[in-house]
């Protein structure tokens, strides 16, 4: 379990060690839209608890869900890095995000699962896959809301 808690400590901590190589002024543009991704999939994780989609052998403290290492650490420091390469650029996006979702659903997730940190329930991968590809669309769109909306960005 100490072999666990420090793979996540890992897991959390070493995305955030390139947050400076992100430049100040992605961080400003894309910072609404990762936020809202981190408090979105707070949401999700909670439904998926609910609905058993996928298990957590353990939570990190009473009354917090045990995502909380993934959201804040490679989901949202990740968001910012595919932001920062493909906005404006929806095919590459979505390429890019299907990629990365794919290694993490199919590789990843095995990881994950050997060293007793989660594993799918009632998902499979293929409906692992399409609930990331839900995701994708939604992070793309809330930025582009964001942008065309509060900041009043042109098109």
């Amino acid at each position: 379990m100490k072999k666990t808690y420090f793979y996540l400590f890992i897991l959390t901590i070493a995305p955030w060690l390139t947050l400076p190589l992100l430049g100040k002024e992605t961080i400003k543009k894309f910072l609404p839209g990762t936020i809202f991704m981190g408090i979105y999939l707070i949401f999700e994780g909670r439904l998926a608890e609910k609905r058993k989609w996928w298990w957590f052998p353990y939570n990190i403290k009473p009354n917090v869900i045990a995502e909380m290492p993934l959201i804040w650490g490679p989901f949202f420091i990740g968001s910012f890095w595919i932001l920062k390469y493909t906005y404006k650029k929806f095919n590459l996006y979505l390429v890019v995000n299907i990629l990365v979702d794919s290694i993490f659903t199919y590789f990843g997730l095995d990881l994950l699962k050997k060293y007793g940190y989660a594993v799918l329930v009632r998902l499979n991968k293929f409906q692992l896959s399409i609930v990331f590809m839900l995701k994708t669309l939604v992070l793309y769109g809330f930025q582009v809301f964001y942008d065309r909306v509060i900041r009043r960005e042109p098109a």
